[in-house]
């Protein structure tokens, strides 16, 4: 028993053409890829000395960043430290307990490593983590 074909042109298109669907997510595709790659961009390149014996800190509240320029980011944004006193200031009336964690690039000069960590402390904030890239052992 085979199927019969009609010729019968009344009969509407049963079919869904999937050629629009298609080129709506190929170019979805391509504005996600484009804004993927900028948002990537616009991170903080820095390069983290490496250490053995590093662990992960858990929660953060505080993320501070010093780029290989020795400028500081708190969170990603740029900051001075002269700002920094009434930021810690605010962030421990939220959290009293609040903890730190420094990032610094391999080629940060010392000083301005100690000089954060200095500032961080003198505004009360004594639990902190110096953020390392574990080494493959």
């Amino acid at each position: 028993m085979g199927s019969s074909v009609s010729n019968n042109d009344d009969e509407g298109i049963n079919d869904i053409n999937v050629t629009p669907l298609v080129d709506v997510m190929l170019v979805l595709l391509i504005i996600f890829m484009v804004t993927a790659n900028y948002i990537t961009n616009q991170a903080i390149n820095l390069e983290l000395p490496k250490a053995a014996t590093g662990q992960d800190t858990g929660a953060t509240n505080l993320g501070f960043s010093i780029d290989k320029d020795a400028k500081l980011f708190l969170d990603g944004k740029p900051v001075t430290y002269e700002e920094l006193p009434q930021i810690i200031a605010a962030r421990k009336k939220e959290k009293p307990d609040v903890q730190a964690l420094i990032s610094a690039d391999v080629k940060t000069p010392h000083g301005d490593v100690v000089k954060l960590i200095d500032t961080v402390r003198r505004n009360g904030i004594l639990n902190f983590a110096i953020n390392v890239e574990v080494e493959a052992q």
